[in-house]
């Protein structure tokens, strides 16, 4: 018997990074500029590199309608992973969220590291997050992904500032409960090996790869969901990267494929969270 509503024998969740314009930059104060680059240059100098702040608003200008034209053709509820300040910048895509019944994840107050931060300021750099989602969204984040690196404070934290999932783990293709001296959250597990950021770190990897793999990773969870051992999908995707005219049909083709399974529930992943927490508390 599936885990998950109406006997579905795989929860999807679909995840969009929102990191545009909340990158590291000199412009902001930062000691250099942001070193994820398509390109795969990286300045040691302390210059704006205004050629990949371009690429990244690429992103909002380009990208960002065509990912949420395919979210609603396949009538999809998607979680934004998306920096604090990258939806101060963008509100016409932060409008578009809210009515489209999204979720909103804090994926940090900017897109920067925060695995050198003190204790005091890690707090900050969370309660931060919460209070510009919640001016720009009207809702509070009740979920957080680093960029990547986190310190040994971080899920302890969360928890006291509120929030009810974390998403800084790969170890599992379900959630799970974690425990620290000040109370219990569950762990949403990601997925790096499914994201289409792999399509920037190697040039080799095209949308047809990328496809590939992800129909090959839903197919691989369905069949065992069929066989009475449902899990969770996460794929996750970038407006400036997915959001090429290039790339883009490669999601289409995805959610078309997803689309052909009756039993398979896509859902946010607060809402995948708060069912499984309900049946294993």
């Amino acid at each position: 018997m599936s885990i998950w509503p109406n006997d579905a024998k795989l929860a999807l969740s679909v995840v969009v990074n929102v990191e545009e314009g909340a990158e590291a930059t000199i412009a902001d104060g930062d000691r250099g500029p942001e070193p994820v680059d398509e390109l795969g240059i990286t300045l040691k100098k302390a210059m704006r590199n205004y050629g990949n702040e371009s690429n990244y608003q690429y992103g909002i200008k380009a990208g960002a309608p065509r990912v949420m034209a395919l979210l609603k053709k396949h009538n999809i509820t998607s979680t934004f992973t998306a920096a604090a300040v990258a939806l101060e910048r963008a509100p016409e895509l932060t409008q578009q969220i809210v009515a489209g019944g999204h979720e909103v994840c804090a994926h940090g107050y900017r897109w920067v590291h925060q695995f050198h931060m003190s204790e005091e300021k890690e707090r900050e750099f969370i309660r931060a997050a919460i209070q510009s989602i919640e001016r720009t969204t009207g809702q509070r984040p009740y979920g957080w992904l680093s960029r990547y690196l986190l310190t040994p404070n971080t899920r302890r934290l969360l928890i006291e500032e509120g929030y009810t999932y974390h998403m800084d783990d790969y170890s599992d293709d379900m959630p799970f409960w974690d425990t620290t001296e000040d109370g219990s959250m569950v762990i949403m597990p990601y997925a790096l090996d499914s994201n289409d950021m792999k399509m920037w770190t190697d040039p080799a990897y095209t949308p047809e790869n990328w496809l590939k793999y992800a129909i090959d990773s839903f197919d691989w969870l369905y069949e065992e969901g069929k066989a009475g051992d449902p899990k969770m999908m996460s794929l996750g995707v970038h407006l400036r990267i997915i959001g090429r005219p290039g790339r883009i049909g490669a999601f289409d083709a995805f959610l078309e494929h997803v689309k052909r399974h009756d039993d398979v529930w896509i859902a946010t992943r607060k809402d995948i969270r708060d069912h499984w927490a309900q049946h294993n508390s």
